[in-house]
């Protein structure tokens, strides 16, 4: 009863979001309140407890929106200023060939996109650029999305794993300390090295496999063949391969804000210099049906390679230089390097003790300055802070207010980007409120005073799901991941929601806690496949909303593979490497 009870908020998602297709803002206010009953009806959560156990919620997301935030305004300066359309145009430049544009755009261009901005903008920006190139709707919106999900892991500048593994284990500090005398910060990084190496053994197929879905199912009916995909096999191998290299090293060897964005401006590099000189370009070119031979439903309200689709040319946008246009973000991985690897930097943008501290009678104590916090809420064991000054949103900002004068922008300019930005806050603004404070109020529940002994609701479930698959576990850890993000839209919430899961799981089984872990943060990224939210935007930017089933159908292919090997992968990180490889596996 204590399992049915505990999943009641986690299957309301599921019927609301999934099976009613309610929006998140209405569905997770409502999936919040039962968190909070069944907190209050069955865990003996005190009412003021339960509001501190929000509250957390509420911080998080907060510092998530301060990320998304930063991330969108850079985004929407460097379009405005035409920066954007640049980049786009030196990746179009290279070939005609709409293989060759998709590996240039719907991989590289997508998941560089989605290491600066992520939460569903790479397939909203991308999507609409190869529309405007001539794509057809449907075939664009599934290009980028399959296109980008090797770097969804780390996300707006690794949101998914310092706000979403990260911060959420700090609660298990004690137990990550005694198991392996690692801090949550020492551990998270290696649950992140451990993602991306799943994600470079699985994800460099995703070139070949966006090719492939594109030139498979976009084809007359009777004349579908893999044959034209096959064909670009080399450059679809070596373009997944330098992405993959640099990402799995800066995954490693240094923090989880740098691989997607290093590994697509390496790889996409390397790229398009060979391309450039000749090599790895197939022999012939490959292009969509004539247009009265497209099915109906590839098209939706704007016609492809219109005028509509193409947009306004932003003023200076075909003059400037490339590397005039990449500039912003070339500043933005100089900054984030400095403010992490100078230790006289990172230790004062961190320190909590440069602020002003004071205490509000029945409220807790806080702490307003280079960090943010509020701990003891109403008197318990609950905290939250947020290190604004750290977080990549503040350097993100600083980046777009460089970029201004970079581009020479006109106040109108600054103004549209900065209110662009803001207006998309609005709706991740209340889902993720409302979707963190639900996960915390079931993380925390178990930690109130006349509690039950079981633990949380997040602990019932992890333990209950271990016992039930047993040693295939690992097999599955990334499906739990990618239901959640699935349902909810985010890699960071899925992994709120159920990092700590699979880390109680992987204890309860005496597995490796952080090779299970890491499967959850490839799990969350993989979900973002079939999550409805990001598909409704996708496909609205192109003017095709009503598509959504298709495009989940066709999804579940690359999801289904990657799901599969990935699991097969943990279970030999598991239970055979640490025989074959003892040396490299010992520490764990």
């Amino acid at each position: 009863m204590d399992v049915i009870v505990a999943a009641l908020p986690l299957v309301i998602v599921a019927v609301l979001l999934v099976g009613l297709l309610w929006p998140a803002t209405r569905a997770m206010p409502i999936a919040w309140i039962a968190a909070l009953a069944v907190g209050y009806i069955w865990w003996n959560n005190p009412p003021d407890y339960l509001a501190g156990s929000s509250f957390v919620g509420v911080m998080t997301a907060l510092e998530i929106l301060w990320i998304v935030f930063g991330a969108l305004v850079l985004l929407y300066t460097l379009m405005q200023a035409g920066a954007f359309d640049r980049i786009n145009k030196g990746f179009t430049a290279v070939s005609d060939d709409r293989r060759v544009q998709i590996v240039l755009i719907a991989f590289f261009l997508a998941t560089f996109i989605e290491g600066a901005a992520g939460f569903g903008t790479p397939a909203a920006v991308v999507a609409p650029l190869m529309l405007a190139l001539g794509f057809p709707a449907l075939a664009a919106v599934i290009a980028a999305l399959i296109g980008h999900i090797i770097a969804v892991t780390y996300g707006a500048v690794g949101t998914p794993i310092i706000v979403g593994i990260q911060d959420p284990l700090m609660i298990y500090e004690d137990q990550i300390v005694n198991d392996g005398g690692m801090s949550v910060v020492e551990y998270s990084h290696e649950v992140a090295a451990w993602a991306a190496t799943y994600h470079a053994l699985t994800g460099f197929l995703m070139p070949l496999f966006a090719v492939g879905m594109v030139v498979y199912f976009f084809s007359p009916p009777g004349e579908r063949s893999l044959k034209p995909a096959l064909s670009v096999w080399p450059l679809c191998l070596f373009s997944g391969f330098a992405f993959a290299i640099p990402y799995w090293i800066s995954a490693w060897f240094l923090t989880a804000e740098f691989p997607a964005l290093i590994g697509a401006m390496v790889g996409g590099a390397i790229t398009v210099s060979l391309l450039q000189r000749g090599y790895l370009l197939p022999d012939d070119e490959w292009h969509f049906p004539p247009r009265e031979q497209w099915a109906d439903h590839w098209v939706g309200a704007i016609e492809p390679g219109s005028e509509e689709a193409n947009g306004p040319v932003p003023n200076g946008g075909e003059q400037m230089s490339l590397l005039k246009a990449w500039s912003p973000y070339i500043v933005l991985i100089v900054l984030l390097v400095v403010t992490r690897v100078v230790d006289p930097i990172s230790e004062t943008i961190t320190d909590a003790d440069l602020g002003a501290e004071f205490a509000v009678a029945g409220l807790g104590e806080f702490t307003i300055g280079v960090v943010i916090a509020w701990n003891e809420m109403f008197g318990y064991d609950l905290a939250a802070d947020i290190a604004w000054l750290n977080a990549p949103g503040f350097w993100l900002l600083l980046s777009a207010i460089l970029a201004i004068g970079i581009f020479g922008m006109s106040g109108q300019q600054v103004k549209a980007a900065w209110a662009e930005a803001a207006q998309k806050l609005v709706s991740p603004f209340i889902a993720l409120v409302f979707v963190i404070a639900m996960v915390q109020v079931m993380i925390q529940s178990g930690g109130a005073p006349g509690a039950p002994e079981v633990g949380s609701m997040i602990e019932i479930l992890a333990i209950a799901t271990a016992d039930a698959t047993g040693p295939l576990y690992p097999a599955l850890a990334a499906l739990i991941g990618a239901l959640a993000a699935a349902m909810v839209g985010s890699n960071t919430v899925s992994n709120i929601t159920f990092g700590g899961f699979q880390f109680t799981a992987a204890h309860e089984l005496d597995l490796p806690s952080q090779i299970v872990v890491g499967t959850q943060a490839v799990g969350g990224a993989i979900g973002n496949l079939v999550a409805i939210h990001n598909i409704v935007a996708a496909l609205a930017t192109v003017g095709l909303v009503g598509q959504e089933g298709r495009v989940i159908r066709l999804n579940l292919i690359p999801l289904f593979y990657y799901a599969v090997v990935v699991g097969i992968w943990a279970l030999l990180f598991v239970y055979v490497m640490p025989d074959v490889l003892p040396s490299v596996f010992d520490v764990y």
